[in-house]
Order: structure tokens, then C-alpha cells, then sequence
């Protein structure tokens, strides 16, 4: 018995050993299974949570996934039927399908797949990014994706459309494929800047949602839109001496659809209607569209640009009618740098409107591709940006910068335009001009003061107006340039019907200019009109101003005498057939100069052609930030695109245009408009008109002159001398000077000479205007370290030009 008991008590532990041990490995044999990962995509340069759910998990468990391009990380075994897991997919991951697989108690589970695709972006907007003269009618504001949407993360809540105070617009959303659209319930407010915003949320049916918010601005137009014109154009209508490696502008007055603005709408030809090839691109902030060459244009060659009816509106309008302009190349390219002439605020302004936009404006034409957040930019202390919208208005040359909410009041900022502005030549912004950066410190309060019209010209109820007139009106505060165009200036006939031109903007004497495509008719009568739609910089709307408007005027039976300077416009200084002589280092010449005498009789100069040098000295140097025009031979071994046949025939014509304009300014062709005056000018105050000496010669030396243009830009001012021409007397302080006030411009000055004209020959002072002379022009004399200041032209017929330490401010067309 007790045999037997131990027998059997063996067996039972036997038997409990052996089916103990195979039940264990029965359950030990399961392996780990995978079922599914939440979410099974994800998009490059996304890190995500994914859940792992199956059966069997162990609490070592880890996660592989068959691409490098997937980094994991934070496993958690949360249950043995959940694993928790980071991924994050690098933003180059190959896009397709990967397999992701769990090791738990050292065994591989099943794969289940992980698609990797692209991120969700916003591709394009409309209105576009930065977008100016949006139509206050515009039906929708879009966002398309660069792939379809889940249309249940598209809503009000997560595509949003304010005001730049913060207002937000109501309105319906709309989704379909990858378009996201918001439906404005009323029309947009005019000249009002705004923001749409997608939210972070919107995603697309996998899951894959924005990296964060997107969000751009635009602004809408001043008034009502109408079918769209061209309202400026670079170069202008007739434009000569064009630079050769210029790219081309057009400026429209509403915004247009970048879809329309194309090679095949906007067209270059040569002669005979041969094509010129060149790409085609629409900058939105500014509405310009721009034609760059593919190779620099011919010398001395007609073109032809054309804007056809095909360039259509964000509404869908096409232009009224084809727009073309013709313009004349000159011999060389342009190296001349473009500088700041003003900034809005000034340097060092206090008491700046917190609602203020921010603007300067540049010596030349920009190309406005280069005019944008990069290139323009303010910021406030500690060096941080202001959000805002930059703009390029190419009828004043000039940027703004309109920050997306109010400026922080009792606040230093710093405004910086770099050099990467560039003109439509691609030369960089220069150096010189006003201070760059600026600073200037807000007040602390908005500006609600309105804008008003101080004077215009012509004047209300003005009779006997030129038929080749334009018309201009001066503000009493700086402008929005965007809101100075033809759809806010008008100009209509008698029965009411609107006169074609152009408008433009004076951005340093708030002047706004209407320039008649054609001549206006004869004895009729005109009606000119700014409307509301034109605002200051601060957003405020044009108020009644100190003069009518609209206002009337009658135009006269026939043209008044005009000074076209043709092709010598370019020129600073022109010394005929003997050449130019400076002495002194001081000397500048903002434009060109030239002779159509040999190179030789050139000396004391240097232009920034390479190695093109004018006999320079150690104590002579003189330099020119234009061209220099001579016959042969080249001044130097190392300049020979200079001294040739080429430079030799733009100084013919320069010649032939002096002498046409000497002959249009002489009393035989353009008969004085007052009595004859008498020879001594200082000491007086003059307005336009036509001066004609009693006694043959005039001189400035009782006193400064002073020219009062009375409020009118195009005010002229002629001053026929049959002899000569003489400014200042002898000593230190016997320097005399020309000023200009209300409006009048040196481009607008011309004195006739019918010998020698001395300017200044003790040194110092400033003169005005062009000189036109028959023997010869002096500036200062050897030995003076005064700088002698010639903000106009010295143009001779025969005889040189000589001076000493001058600087020569050629004025722009």
C-alpha cells in the first residue's frame, strides 16, 4: 500500500509536470498580433500620436517602421491590446505606403501599413497675397490647397476674413475639392486693408492638417470698380534715351487676374513688328505688370508695348480697349544707382500719428518685384518686425509700408529700405539721399484729421488755358499714392463725357497731376474732379478743401509756346563743340554730360563706365553719375564703348535738341508775357511767365531771386537774356541764389543766354533752371572750396562749360 501510494503520487506529479508544462507552452506560444495604427497617415514634416491596437503586447514591447525617414519615440504599452507611440516624419520622407510592425517578447509581429504624404499648404489665394485695389464688389475671398480637403475642418470659425482693426466680416464658407471660399454677406468697405486666416485645424481627409495658421492681406480700391485702365507705364509714352537693360512696367488702376497678365497680353515689338522675348510676371501689391527682355534692347531703336484686351479685372472685366505706347532706346545700359529723395515721416519726426502709414520715395523708377516685406521693413524697439503691407506705387516711385493694426503710441521705430530695391535696370539702392535707416516717434493718438485740396491748377473758372495743359491739384497733407489714379482724378468734357490720360503723383510736394493722352479742344470748357476715394496716409478720406471741387476752367483758341529740351534732357552739362573743364575734387554731376568735340576736350571728369576716365588729376576729379558723350577717340585704353561712333551721335542729337530749344526760348519764337524787365532779378519775387531783359542782360546779385509758382506744378518760367547772364558778386559772401516755393519745380526754369552766363564766381550758392547758352557757362573759380549748386541744366551751344567744385542736379522729365 504505501508501495503503492508512492507510486502513484510520482505519476500524479508526473502527469501534473507534464501537462503543467505543456499548458505553458500552449499559452506562451501565442504570438503578439498587430490589428490597426490611428491614424494610418501622415504628411512630411509632421510629428503625430498614433495609437497601435492588436493583442498579446508585453511591456517591453517596441515599435519598428520600415522607413528611415520616421523617427519614433515616447513607446508606451498603455494594455496589452494598445501600444501609444510618437512619429515624427521628416519633411523629404519618401511619399507611399510603409509597414509598421511591433517586437514583443522578442517575436515580430504581422505588419500593418503607414501611408506618408505631402503636407497640406495653401497654393494660391485670391485675392492674391498683398493684393491692392481689390474691388469693393468682389464676389469671394479663396484659398486653394495643394490637395482636397476635409470639408467638415472648413467653417466660419476656421476661415476668417477682418479688417485690419480686428472686424471681422460676416459671411458663409463654402468647401469643395481643395477650395476653401468665404462669401462676404455685404460688399467690402473701400480702401480698407484686410487679413483672411485659415485656422490650423483645416485638414484633409487623412488627417493631415496646416503646420499653423495662414493668413494674407489685401486691400481693396478706392471707389466702385469700372472696366480697368492703364494708368501709368515705364518708360513712358514717347520716352527716349530708354536704357537698354530697362525692364518694363504697366500700372493698372484696379487689380487684375494674374491668370490674364501674360506674354500674350502684354507684347514688346521692334521694328517692323518684330517680337521681343521676355518673360511676363503681375506683381499684385502695386497692380503692376512687368516685361523683362530676355537679351537688352537694340541701341537707338523704336519699340512699341502693348497691353491687350485680354488682361482682364479680379471681376472678370477686360480692358476697355488695347493700351500701346512707343519709347526710344539711347547707346548704353544704365549703372546709375536709384537713391531715397524722401521719407514719410521724416528722420527724426515726433508726435507721428499711431494709424500712420510709412513711405519714401526713390530717384528713379523700382522694379516691384524687389519691393516687398524683405526689402522694406520697420521695427520697433528690441528690433522686432511690424506686421504690414508693402506696397509699390509706380505713378510716384514710391513704396509704403501700412502696418496690419495701429502702432504703439509714445514709440521710437526704425524704418530701412535695403539694397535689395532695385531699379527696373537692376542697379541697387545707392547710398545717398535722405537718412536709410530712419527713426521717427509716434504720437499718442490716431490721425481722424481728413485731407484737403489747397490750390489747383488751373484754377476754377480759369480762362485761356493751354490746349497742351495738365492739370494738377496740391494737398494739404501727404497721400496715399495707390489712391491718387484716374478712377479718383478725373477729367471730363463739357458734356460730361471723361477725357483719357494719365495720372501721377509728386510724392515730396503732394501734388497730383493729370496728364491728357491727347490735346484738349480748343475754346471749350473742362470740369476736373478728385473724389473721396483719395486718402491720406493715415486712411482718411479728401475732405472740402480751401478750393472748388470739381472745378471748371476754358481752354484758349491755341497752344502756348512749350520748351522741349528732346533728346538734351538727359544732360547736365553740355559744352557744344569745346567741351567741358572741371577743376577742384568736390564736383558731382547727377546726369550725363557730353561734347561733340573728341574726348580730349573733356578733363577733370570719370563716369562709372570701367576705366573711363577724363584727364583727371589729384586736385581734379569730377565725378558723374550719368554717361559721358564724345566723338573718338575713347578716353582710355580701358574704356572702349566710349569715344566712339555711338557716343558721338547721341551728343549730335543733344546738340540739334540745344539749339532747337535755344531758338524755341528766344523772343522771335516766344514773345514775352510781362513788359520788358528790368536787368537786376535779386531781391524779387516772381511769378511764371516770360521775362524778356530791357537791356539785353540780367543779373542776380542785390539779392536771392524767388520763383512762386503759386500753387501750380506746371508753372514755367522763362528769362530771355540777349547778352548775358550774371549770378553773385565777388567776396565770401557774395554767393546768390534762386528758390522756389509753392510748387515750382527746376525743370520748369529755362534762362536764355545769348553770350556767357557766370554763375557764382566766388563760390557757394544755388542756382535754378536750365541755362541755355550761345559762348559759354562758369561756375565759381579756381581756388573756391564752396560747393556751387546747379539744380537744372548748363547746356552751350558752341563754347565749354567750366567749373570748380560744383555739383550739377540734373531735374527729371
Amino acid at each position: 500500500m504505501g508501495g503503492w501510494k508512492s507510486s502513484a503520487a510520482c505519476l500524479l506529479v508526473i502527469l501534473l509536470v507534464v501537462f503543467g508544462s505543456a499548458c505553458g507552452r500552449e499559452q506562451g506560444a501565442v504570438p503578439a498580433t498587430l490589428a490597426a495604427i490611428n491614424p494610418s497617415h501622415g504628411a512630411q514634416g509632421q510629428t503625430l500620436a498614433v495609437i497601435l491596437t492588436g493583442a498579446h503586447f508585453d511591456s517591453g514591447a517596441t515599435v519598428n517602421v520600415g522607413s528611415t525617414s520616421i523617427g519614433v519615440s515616447g513607446v508606451t504599452v498603455v494594455s496589452p491590446s494598445q501600444i501609444g507611440a510618437t512619429f515624427a516624419i521628416a519633411s523629404g520622407a519618401t511619399l507611399g505606403a510603409t509597414s509598421v510592425s511591433v517586437t514583443s517578447a522578442g517575436t515580430v509581429t504581422n505588419a500593418v501599413s503607414f501611408t506618408i504624404g505631402p503636407p497640406l499648404t495653401v497654393a494660391s489665394t485670391n485675392p492674391g497675397n498683398g493684393a491692392t485695389g481689390v474691388p469693393i464688389n468682389q464676389a469671394s475671398i479663396a484659398a486653394t490647397f495643394n490637395q482636397a480637403l476635409d470639408c467638415s475642418t472648413v467653417s466660419t470659425t476656421s476661415f476668417t476674413v477682418a479688417t485690419a482693426a480686428g472686424a471681422r466680416l460676416t459671411g458663409t464658407v463654402a468647401c469643395s475639392g481643395s477650395g476653401a471660399i468665404f462669401t462676404p454677406s455685404t460688399g467690402l468697405v473701400a480702401n480698407t486693408l484686410y487679413a483672411a486666416t485659415i485656422g490650423a485645424t483645416v485638414a484633409n481627409p487623412l488627417g493631415a492638417t496646416l503646420s499653423g495658421a495662414y493668413s494674407w492681406d489685401f486691400k481693396t480700391a478706392a471707389t466702385a470698380p469700372v472696366a480697368p485702365t492703364v494708368v501709368a507705364s515705364q518708360p513712358a509714352r514717347n520716352a527716349t534715351g530708354v536704357p537698354l537693360s530697362q525692364k518694363l512696367t504697366a500700372t493698372f488702376n484696379e487689380a487684375m487676374a494674374p491668370a490674364t497678365i501674360t506674354a500674350a497680353t502684354f507684347t514688346v515689338a521692334g521694328p517692323g513688328g518684330a517680337a521681343v522675348t521676355g518673360s511676363v510676371t503681375y506683381v499684385a501689391a502695386g497692380s503692376v505688370a512687368l516685361f523683362a527682355p530676355t537679351a537688352p534692347l537694340a541701341a537707338l531703336t523704336t519699340y512699341i508695348a502693348n497691353i491687350g484686351t485680354g488682361a482682364e479685372s479680379l471681376s472678370g472685366t477686360p480692358l476697355a480697349a488695347n493700351y500701346a505706347w512707343s519709347f526710344t532706346t539711347g547707346a548704353t545700359p544704365d549703372t546709375t544707382k536709384p537713391t531715397l529723395l524722401s521719407t514719410l515721416p521724416l528722420n527724426s519726426a515726433t508726435a507721428v500719428p499711431i494709424n500712420q502709414a510709412v513711405s519714401g520715395t526713390f530717384s528713379k523708377p523700382m522694379d516691384p518685384n524687389t519691393m516687398d516685406a524683405a526689402t522694406f521693413f520697420l521695427t520697433a524697439p528690441g528690433g522686432v518686425a511690424v506686421p504690414a503691407l508693402v506696397t509699390y506705387a509706380a505713378v510716384a516711385n514710391t513704396v509704403t509700408l501700412t502696418p496690419s493694426a495701429n502702432l504703439l503710441p509714445n514709440t521710437l521705430y526704425t524704418a530701412t529700405v535695403t539694397t535689395g530695391a532695385k531699379d527696373l535696370s537692376g542697379n541697387p539702392l545707392g547710398s545717398t539721399g535722405v537718412a536709410n535707416p530712419w527713426t521717427f516717434t509716434t504720437a499718442a493718438a490716431a490721425d481722424t484729421t481728413p485731407p484737403t485740396i489747397v490750390s489747383t491748377n488751373p484754377a476754377d473758372a480759369a480762362t485761356n488755358v493751354a490746349i497742351n495743359a495738365t492739370v494738377n491739384a496740391t494737398f494739404s497733407e501727404a497721400m496715399d499714392p495707390l489712391t491718387i489714379t484716374n478712377t479718383t482724378f478725373q477729367l471730363a468734357d463739357g458734356g460730361g463725357l471723361a477725357v483719357p490720360g494719365t495720372v501721377a503723383y509728386d510724392a515730396v510736394n503732394f501734388i497730383a497731376t493729370f496728364t491728357p493722352t491727347a490735346k484738349l479742344a480748343s475754346n471749350a470748357t473742362y470740369t476736373a474732379t478728385i473724389d473721396a476715394g483719395a486718402t491720406d496716409l493715415a486712411g482718411n478720406h479728401l475732405a472740402a478743401g480751401l478750393v472748388n471741387n470739381p472745378w471748371n476752367f476754358t481752354t484758349a483758341a491755341a497752344v502756348l509756346p512749350a520748351v522741349d529740351l528732346g533728346a538734351a534732357a538727359p544732360f547736365g552739362g553740355f559744352g557744344g563743340g569745346a567741351g567741358m573743364t572741371n577743376q577742384g575734387v568736390l564736383t558731382v554731376i547727377n546726369g550725363d554730360i557730353g561734347t561733340t568735340g573728341a574726348s580730349t576736350v573733356l578733363t577733370g571728369f570719370h563716369d562709372p563706365g570701367p576705366g573711363c576716365t577724363y584727364t583727371e588729376t589729384p586736385l581734379n576729379v569730377g565725378a558723374v553719375n550719368g554717361l559721358i558723350y564724345t566723338a573718338a577717340p575713347p578716353p582710355t585704353v580701358g574704356c572702349p564703348s566710349e569715344g566712339t561712333a555711338a557716343t558721338m551721335a547721341i551728343a549730335s542729337q543733344a546738340a540739334a535738341a540745344t539749339l532747337q530749344a535755344f531758338n524755341a526760348t528766344s523772343p522771335a519764337l516766344m514773345p514775352p508775357t510781362v513788359a520788358a524787365q528790368a536787368s537786376e532779378l535779386g531781391g524779387l519775387t516772381l511769378p511764371p511767365g516770360v521775362y524778356q531783359s530791357a537791356s539785353g542782360s540780367f543779373s542776380i546779385t542785390n539779392g536771392d531771386l524767388v520763383l512762386d509758382a503759386r500753387g501750380n506744378a506746371n508753372a514755367v518760367w522763362v528769362f530771355q537774356a540777349a547778352t548775358s547772364l550774371t549770378v553773385g558778386i565777388a567776396g565770401p559772401t557774395g554767393a546768390r541764389n534762386v528758390t522756389l516755393i509753392n510748387g515750382a519745380q527746376a525743370k520748369n526754369v529755362f534762362w536764355h543766354v545769348g553770350s556767357a552766363a557766370t554763375i557764382n564766381a566766388a563760390g557757394g550758392g544755388t542756382m535754378v533752371g536750365t541755362i541755355i547758352a550761345q559762348a559759354g557757362i562758369s561756375f565759381s573759380t579756381a581756388g573756391n572750396v564752396a560747393l556751387t549748386v546747379l539744380n537744372g541744366r548748363a547746356l552751350v551751344l558752341t563754347g565749354p562749360v567750366t567749373m570748380v567744385n560744383t555739383v550739377i542736379n540734373t531735374p527729371l522729365p
